[in-house]
């Protein structure tokens, strides 16, 4: 059972359709680590570009996904309540195998350093066990 719904996300970020990439959270410890999960469906706008002739989830929008389910996490803490996380950067971003339609997106982000306004999250999205990408995550809080 989900932890956070859609409407409950989207009180804590700000994203919106089309660029809101999490259906559900279903763990979440504020400011230590969010386990989300994105639906991938072939209704997915950008897969009319991103191959017509064979759908795959571009993998910036997977870190995209990571990075949200990251930004739950920290935007949760009480100090953090109606901010905005943005990227600060991405390392270490490894791509393992395609995402495409009907695949069901396992979202993880921990967040391992935290300084001020400046974080780092360790990220891994998986499907069916399998891991798809992976990355560290830096984000500030403005």
């Amino acid at each position: 059972m989900a932890v956070l719904g859609i409407r409950e996300i989207m009180e804590i970020i700000p994203h919106r359709q089309p660029f809101l990439l999490l259906d559900r959270v279903e763990e979440l410890d504020p400011g230590v680590r969010a386990v989300a999960y994105k639906n991938v469906t072939y209704n997915e706008p950008f897969f009319a570009g991103h191959f017509p002739q064979e759908p795959v989830m571009p993998g910036v929008l997977m870190v995209e996904a990571l990075a949200q389910a990251g930004a739950v996490a920290i935007l949760s803490l009480e100090e953090n309540k109606g901010k905005t996380a943005y990227f600060g950067g991405i390392n270490s971003a490894r791509f393992r195998k395609k995402v495409v339609p009907g695949d069901v997106l396992k979202l993880e982000c921990e967040i391992i350093k935290r300084k001020g306004p400046i974080g780092v999250g360790n990220a891994k999205a998986s499907v069916n066990g399998e891991v798809v990408v992976n990355a560290e995550l830096t984000f500030m809080i403005g």
